[in-house]
């Protein structure tokens, strides 16, 4: 007998994300995860802020999420993007584009807990935690998953096996899958900064010549930084004392937000772009962190992640109402088949961005600040690069919508 239908590896944001949109489809879901349910101890649900790109808030409300998460985000109304030491600029606007706002700073911490409200009262999601996987096999009719519960180890079996388990996917590498990786020789220094003056609810991407350095409006009028260096400089940057920093980071920043008052803790991640060679098999899929990881440049990280959730979402929903098996391949395919351009897009305009715009080069200079300049000037231009960073190009899925999973 089949214990699952879906059987998520990791309970993170995009693990819960696929277990509350898999809910209501008539399918046997369960979620292994190595914290207990709801926990602080789950590192995606820390305070650090979190980008959700405005078509990542009409998947939330397709979800039945965004109600609970709504009062504890703050909106992006604008864009301001520069050039350090240079003239280039660009503005986007909410107002241009017809929407509330482009996007949304929320805390894992605030995501995690509207994602996971009332999930362990639903009779079709199962949550095993803490638990850890220890290895599976592919059969043909199932995938056989062997899990240690606190040391008593289970044998379950389920139709489709989900990696959700972030960069260092345990699933990917049980599964022998290869990971392309590319180094930045970079690292992203964290910190929630208290500005001078108030954010107005403008996000601000400013390159550098060590990357970007982007401060996000928060709530409280606090500023999410991410403060890309070189990795040679990062050890002197995160020993400087709060003051010193602050000073650093002004120098860097400029005066856009007054004088910068204060710092929270730092934290720092080095970057890498990675992306799995397989991203499916039969019984066998990698979404979100697993399957790819891009440079934080605009943010795409979990709206990459929750677009590969609503996707696979509808396509499941699809084959149960068909009557399919959800981890045959043709099933697979289909999903794959729908990601695989927004993934390719969204890789190759992050690795662009972070290459272009940290390259010393005169004349790769001015020919990026004339291409902020023609597209602060370009009505239409700017539009197709706003709808790209609120993950509005390409085909929508039926949760952002607000049209039901099941036909």
């Amino acid at each position: 007998m089949i214990d699952y239908d879906i059987l998520i590896i990791g309970g993170g944001m995009v693990g819960a994300s696929l277990a509350r949109a898999m809910s209501g489809l008539g399918l046997k879901t369960g979620i292994i995860e190595a914290h207990p349910y709801n926990s602080d101890a789950q590192s995606s649900y820390d305070d650090r802020a979190i980008a959700l790109a405005w078509g990542s808030r009409l998947i939330l409300e397709g979800m039945g999420c965004w109600d609970r998460l709504q009062p504890n985000v703050e909106p992006i109304l604008g864009v301001h993007i520069s050039d350090r030491g240079h003239c280039g600029f660009t503005r986007l606007n909410h107002k241009q584009e017809g929407v509330d706002a482009l996007g949304y700073v929320a805390t894992g911490h605030a995501l995690g807990k509207a994602l996971l409200h009332g999930v362990g009262d639903l009779a079709d999601i199962e949550l095993i935690c803490p638990a850890r996987l220890n290895h599976f096999v592919i059969k043909a009719d199932h995938a056989e998953v062997h899990v240690d519960c606190a040391g008593e180890m289970r044998r379950l079996k389920t139709k489709l096996l989900v990696g959700a388990d972030g960069v260092e996917s345990i699933v990917r590498k049980k599964a022998g899958i290869e990971l392309l990786e590319k180094p930045y020789d970079q690292t992203a220094i964290i910190a929630n900064i208290t500005p001078g003056k108030p954010h107005d609810n403008i996000a601000y991407e400013r390159f550098t010549d060590s990357g970007p350095l982007a401060m996000l409006p928060m709530t409280e009028g606090r500023c999410s930084l991410v403060w890309t260096a070189w990795d040679r400089d990062v050890d002197a940057i995160m020993g400087l004392a709060d003051k010193a920093f602050l000073a650093h980071l002004q120098q860097r920043f400029g005066f856009r937000l007054g004088r910068l008052q204060q710092t929270g803790g730092r934290a720092t991640y080095p970057l890498k772009l990675r992306q799995a060679k397989e991203q499916f098999r039969p019984r066998l899929v990698l979404i979100g962190n697993a399957a790819h990881a891009v440079h934080p440049v605009t943010g795409q990280g979990y709206n990459l992640g929750i677009r590969d959730v609503s996707a696979l979402a509808e396509v499941l929903a699809d084959a149960a109402s068909e009557g399919a098996d959800p981890g045959q391949l043709a099933v697979l395919k289909k999903y794959a088949a729908w990601r695989q351009q927004d993934h390719d897009r969204v890789l190759q305009i992050t690795d662009t961005l972070a290459r272009i715009f940290a390259n010393p080069l005169k004349s790769v200079t001015v020919a990026r600040d004339l291409g902020l300049i023609g597209l602060n000037a370009l009505p239409m231009l700017r539009h197709s690069v706003a709808r790209q960073f609120m993950g509005m190009n390409g085909k929508q899925p039926r949760l952002s919508r607000g049209l039901p999973l099941i036909k």
